[in-house]
């Protein structure tokens, strides 16, 4: 029983740890008075893009054209997703509307 508290201490131990380093980490490798590298400003003008799309092609991979209801639930959605986004503006309301449309599209009306 000891050697478990023991295992599960040292668990969260090094679970704090490397939280408390990737916090702090960056402030101390890019202070405030220095400017900040080329490459990161280029990581993070990309990186939510490729995020986005990787999320898209994640989602999709699975995607069936042949079998009912042939992926029409995922492109009302995407559809939905769009329009509102564009419409709208604001990822959350997209986001949230588009899994509820695709919620109620898979649940009850392509049973």
């Amino acid at each position: 029983m000891n050697d478990n508290i023991a295992v599960y201490s040292l668990i969260a131990l090094v679970m704090v740890l490397a939280t408390v380093i990737t916090r702090f980490l960056p402030f101390l490798l890019f202070p405030a008075g220095k400017e900040t590298p080329k490459y990161i400003l280029y990581l993070g003008r990309t990186l939510p893009y490729a995020t986005i799309g990787l999320l898209v092609v994640y989602c999709l991979r699975g995607l069936q054209f042949l079998p009912y209801p042939h992926g029409l639930p995922e492109l009302i959605s995407i559809c939905a997703i769009t329009g509102l986004h564009l419409w709208k503006g604001n990822s959350l309301l997209s986001i949230g509307a588009g899994t509820i449309l695709y919620m109620a599209l898979i649940q009850g009306v392509f049973r």
